[in-house]
């Protein structure tokens, strides 16, 4: 039973990790994409129309940041959850030794610099066209 519940463990970290990339690329992506758009916009000779669209890039900005940062700090939890119990496991086994547990801050390092690359695309997506303005 024990090697059903380290499986389950295992997959749930290879789904988190795989749901925070999506979470992390479709918001830098977005913000890039997003960037161009409303700079390209802002550069030109824009009517009611197109300053419309451009607030509503902005809107989506703003959606897709805050989505993305709620998956990445729910991810982090859960990912600290997982591994917490996966250390419990390798102690009640006795092989905890082979898992350095100051990983767990090094984890916790990489989601603080994954939020920080969305908000700060998110915030040079939003602010630069409007500069150009």
């Amino acid at each position: 039973m024990i090697d059903r519940v380290h499986e389950h463990i295992i997959s749930e970290l290879g789904a988190n990790t795989r749901t925070d990339t999506i979470f992390v690329l479709t918001a830098i992506v977005l913000n890039l994409i997003t960037l161009g758009i409303n700079s390209g916009i802002a550069s030109s000779n824009g009517d009611s129309t197109q300053t419309i669209v451009m607030f509503t890039f902005v809107a989506l900005i703003i959606v897709v940041n805050f989505i993305a940062e709620i998956g990445l700090i729910r991810g982090r939890q859960m990912r600290r959850k997982l591994l917490n119990g996966l250390l419990k496991m390798y102690k009640d086994q006795g092989v905890e030794d082979y898992y350095d547990p100051s990983l767990l801050s090094d984890y916790k390092t990489r989601y603080n610099l994954f939020m920080l690359a969305v908000l700060f695309t998110g915030l040079v997506a939003l602010i630069i066209p409007f500069v150009i303005r």
